[in-house]
């Protein structure tokens, strides 16, 4: 061999050497994330209890994806990542991105007054708009906090039965002076969808979200319809019982959603990716709007816009009877960390957060 041959063979090798070195790294590195992560959760959702799925994203890439405890207590049936949860408020990013759309198709603007869709809504003088809705800044009372729902929580209602039950009470506040997060703007924006699209809310998302992005596990909740890898839902008190009978059509807009952390993926991925609406639109959801005073509200169109130790978040959990979740996402990180449970006794919400740091850290 000469020297010459010599030289560049010891330099592949060299190169080899190199690659499989950093292979051999990131697969430690890669283990040693899972093996923390499978701690965490595994003492936080015991073989014997209600459960969880958890989905970790880099790059739109899965590293992480888990399930624990129990689907069903009563037969006793493990959970599985393919199960599917009512995923509570996280509903609001659906509401709120089919608004966008509706916008796109210049069917309204944001600035438009809710008196453009319901005529007869009391406003107090007060000029309500779509952006408040949006935004928690509308001043409406949250109809979750009021005690008459518990006559109401049984009963099927259309939207604007629901909107007649919160419209007469007083305001909270002027619009756009103070953020408090509101259920009863996500019903009005669910209703002007429906008024607006000549559809009713199931279609609209079903046929400009679910379909277009494959998010086959995702609809509407049913109490009715057989839905295949539908978990239970459960609440503690002194031991755990099943979560309480609501209809659906109560938490509609705001609310009434079911996923799994796979299509929840999707949704992510073509948020990030505009495949639903122009980057402009999207910017528009991931704005951190203020108050009528220029104080921030940490909040966009169906996310809270916030911090875990000096990084940027785009997150929003949910929260149904039995039920309890959480999505986190690190644009600058391109890390999504989406949590769901079945009992309303066990937030995800802390660990999501903490997942995504971790992650993060690799």
């Amino acid at each position: 061999m000469t020297k010459m041959k010599k030289a560049l063979y010891l330099k592949y090798l060299l190169i080899i050497v190199t690659v499989l070195s950093i292979n051999s790294q990131s697969i430690c590195y890669a283990q040693d994330l899972k093996s923390n992560i499978d701690s965490l959760l595994q003492e936080k959702y015991p073989p014997n209890g209600p459960g969880a799925t958890f989905l970790i994203s880099k790059n739109g890439n899965i590293i992480y994806k888990e399930a624990f405890g129990l689907a069903n207590l009563e037969l006793s049936v493990p959970m599985q990542t393919e199960n599917i949860f009512e995923i509570g408020s996280i509903t609001k990013q659906f509401t709120a991105i089919s608004i966008l759309m509706l916008m796109e198709r210049r069917k309204l603007d944001l600035n438009d007054e809710i008196t453009k869709f319901i005529p007869d809504y009391p406003t107090h003088g007060k000029t309500i708009t779509i952006h408040h809705l949006l935004t928690h800044t509308s001043g409406i009372k949250n109809y979750t906090r009021m005690k008459e729902i518990r006559g109401i929580s049984k009963n099927d209602l259309t939207p604007l039965e629901l909107i007649d039950f919160f419209k007469n009470e007083s305001m909270d506040f002027n619009p756009g002076e103070e953020f408090k997060y509101n259920n009863s703007g996500y019903i009005i924006l669910g209703y002007i969808i429906e008024l607006l699209s000549g559809q009713n809310y199931t279609n609209f998302v079903e046929e400009n979200i679910f379909k277009k992005l494959n998010m086959s596990s995702s609809s509407y909740a049913t109490h009715t319809k057989v839905i295949k890898n539908k978990v239970s839902g459960y609440h503690k008190r002194d031991d755990y019982v099943k979560n309480k009978y609501i209809s659906y059509t109560l938490p509609y807009a705001a609310g009434s959603l079911i996923s799994n952390v796979d299509d929840m993926l999707k949704w992510q991925e073509a948020i990030k990716k505009n495949l639903l609406i122009s980057m402009e639109s999207t910017q528009k959801a991931f704005t951190n709007y203020t108050l009528n005073n220029g104080k921030y509200i940490n909040y966009g169109y169906g996310w809270h816009i916030k911090e875990i130790n000096g990084i940027s978040t785009r997150e929003h959990g949910g929260h149904i009877f039995g039920f309890k979740s959480m999505g986190v996402y690190l644009p600058k990180e391109d890390i999504y960390v989406i949590g769901l449970n079945n009992c309303d006794c066990n937030s995800p919400t802390k660990i999501t957060r903490e997942l995504a740091i971790l992650a993060a850290k690799y």
